[in-house]
């Protein structure tokens, strides 16, 4: 059986170590939801839009839906624009998602030998300018928005 997989050319070392810890403006490519009987999460695919240097890179990163980390996901759509009616009856359509724009905090954490990729924090992608400009791109903070 052949599958295709989107971007698995682009996943090496060399393509990861390009996208810095920090704050970037970021549109949603894709969305999946997927299921695990422990800690369900959507997987978001990530276009940089800002800074420029690394406008057209795209990363992923998880989003998980537990009851303990729905104040994460909530955070992730409101601050991206999502819409307020469908988040009002806790319904996520993944086709709403693409297209939403923000600001995100992204940290790289090692842990047993493996690189992993963290969404620290969310912002609307109005307060791009202010955050990019007053907030330095490694900082210790784990919080974009108040």
């Amino acid at each position: 059986m052949r599958r295709r997989i989107q971007g698995l050319h682009e996943a090496d070392q060399s393509a990861a170590s390009r996208v810095r810890d920090g704050l970037l403006l970021v549109r949603v490519e894709r969305a999946h939801h997927c299921w695990d009987s422990r800690k369900p999460f959507y997987l978001v695919r990530f276009s940089i839009l800002e800074p420029k240097e690394l406008a057209g890179h795209s990363f992923a990163g998880r989003i998980y839906c537990t009851p303990r980390a729905l104040w994460k996901l909530n955070w992730f759509l409101r601050d991206f624009g999502y819409d307020t009616e469908l988040l009002g009856r806790d319904e996520i359509d993944e086709k709403s998602l693409i297209g939403l724009c923000g600001v995100v905090k992204i940290s790289h954490t090692v842990v047993t030998g493996t690189s992993l990729l963290n969404l620290d924090g969310f912002a609307p992608a109005s307060r791009w300018e202010e955050l990019s400009s007053t907030v330095p791109a490694s900082t210790s903070q784990t919080e974009v928005a108040p």
